[in-house]
């Protein structure tokens, strides 16, 4: 298999660093550049040069998890299911408190390649402030494995704590990376699609509370003049059926050439998606694809989604990191999770390159003030403001395997939505994970479902105007995928 130029680079320096003493390899690379196949191929090289007797993986969620499998067994021609006799596993993290002695003996008696996927869910200098995730993995993987490998599109955490195995520099506090390949990189090397993202705002707002009234012009100055959350302008109907309608026209043209293109809604909890559905069903006459932790083995509903023709998929938080749907290239984000990591993550769900004619990507989103800055600087690989890492010590109490989707705002009635992942099956036959996975969260079922009523009620009246953000960075990959995308559709139209 030919790798990109990036692939092969990152995996002979990270041989290079094993090679001299170091058993620890960070790499920063963009969503969706295929950290998957680079990681696989290296356990390959390693695997070959007989340096490491088996292989592990753990990622974030069993979909990204399965994709892991799946690629360590297609490039090593081994299986990795976990039974006895297969080369290893991939596990997601949820299971790392449930695998017993028998699991963690494999590292004093094997050599062990540990893959960490999308690291920045694992927390942790040392014991005293590691959350749930990052716990076993300092005590113990590291100084155990032979080999460890830890992957990230977003080398930050937004509770500024320190990720777990990395390194910082004492004056900054900026993580160290061994290697780097940002979104421009992957860009100017067609690996990655231009991202173009649409903010949506409205000049004419009116809060009413009780016999008061009182008017905005755009959603900037309703969130920082009044106490109407985040989550209020995410689950009004008005503002969702103006994104859609924006949305879809969008989808129809491209799937003009790309007869399977598809599109993405990131909601912000299980009733919100199923809101989200009836509004694109009554208002729109289109039918999408709702998957949740509330579904009939939703894993398999993604595998179906990623690999048939239907238009629209709408999600809480299955498909907002690491899922590999390829034909996604258009993405409405309507979740109430406003940091940045979750920001870019969303986005990168829009940006595998195919071989298909159009390679548009586009996302649109309500023209809040933090996320039309995150817009505006997602060409930077690391953002200025994730510099700072805090080595606090965490309290215990707060210790729960919430990272999957990390932090939310506390404003207004903005909360946590974590998805499900099934039961991991023991590696080789040894371990047992014990009981089954359960919910990591307890949530009130009052806070599991929108608002009806408010102490204070929006009106949307005014005109919804759009704003295609000039993000810096691309200008000069956008006439070269310009020429590239006319020979493309020059060369589809003669055949």
């Amino acid at each position: 298999m030919k790798l990109r130029k990036w692939q092969s680079e990152c995996i002979q320096k990270g041989i290079n660093q094993y090679s001299q003493g170091n058993n620890h390899f960070l790499v920063l690379a963009t969503p969706a550049a295929g950290k998957t196949l680079m990681a696989s191929e290296l356990a390959l090289r390693l695997f070959n040069q007989d340096l490491i007797d088996l292989a592990i993986c753990f990622s974030p969620s069993s979909i990204v998890s399965y994709d892991f499998s799946q690629s360590l067994q297609s490039r090593i021609n081994e299986r990795f299911d976990g039974l006895m006799g297969s080369k290893g596993d991939s596990l997601t993290y949820q299971i790392l408190k449930y695998l017993d002695d028998d699991f963690w003996d494999l590292f004093t008696k094997f050599r062990v390649f540990v893959i960490f996927d999308e690291i920045h869910h694992c927390s942790g200098s040392n014991s005293e402030n590691a959350n749930a995730w990052g716990l076993p993995i300092i005590e113990k993987i590291q100084g155990k494995a032979r080999f460890t490998i830890a992957l990230t599109g977003t080398p930050w955490r937004s509770d500024s704590l320190p990720i777990a195995l990395s390194q910082y520099c004492n004056h900054t506090k900026q993580i160290k990376c061994d290697y780097i390949y940002g979104l421009k990189e992957a860009v100017r090397d067609n690996v990655c699609r231009i991202p173009q993202i649409i903010a949506v705002d409205n000049d004419n707002i009116t809060v009413n509370d009780g016999h008061e009234s009182s008017h905005f012009n755009s959603f900037s100055t309703l969130l920082s003049q009044s106490t109407i959350s985040y989550s209020n302008i995410v689950e009004n109907e008005m503002v969702i059926e103006q994104l859609l309608i924006k949305a879809i026209p969008q989808l129809n043209r491209i799937r003009k050439v790309n007869c399977n293109a598809g599109g993405l809604v990131v909601a912000s909890s299980i009733p919100h998606a199923w809101q989200i559905h009836s509004i694109l069903l009554q208002k729109f006459d289109e039918d999408a694809i709702v998957v949740t932790s509330d579904e009939d083995k939703p894993n398999n509903i993604i595998k179906q989604f990623r690999y048939n023709s239907d238009r629209w998929i709408i999600s809480v938080g299955m498909i907002s990191e690491g899922t590999n749907i390829p034909r996604l290239q258009v993405c409405c984000n309507l979740t109430n999770i406003k940091t940045e990591m979750h920001f870019r993550q969303i986005l990168g769900r829009n940006l595998r390159v195919t071989d298909s004619p159009n390679q548009e990507a586009i996302m649109f989103i309500p023209a809040e003030p933090k996320l039309v800055e995150y817009a505006y600087r997602v060409n930077q690989d690391i953002p200025g403001d994730a510099s700072i890492v805090k080595l606090e010590t965490m309290n215990e109490e707060l210790e729960a395997d919430i990272n999957l989707i990390e932090a939310v705002e506390a404003k207004g009635n903005d909360q946590l939505n974590t998805e499900q992942t099934p039961d991991d099956k023991p590696i080789l036959g040894i371990g047992n994970p014990g009981s089954s996975v359960e919910d990591f969260i307890e949530n009130d079922d009052a806070n599991n479902y929108l608002t009806t009523s408010y102490e204070k009620t929006i009106g949307i009246f005014g005109r919804f105007k759009h704003e295609a953000l000039d993000i810096e960075g691309f200008e000069q990959f956008k006439t070269l995928n310009s020429t590239t995308q006319n020979f493309k559709n020059s060369i589809s139209e003669t055949f």
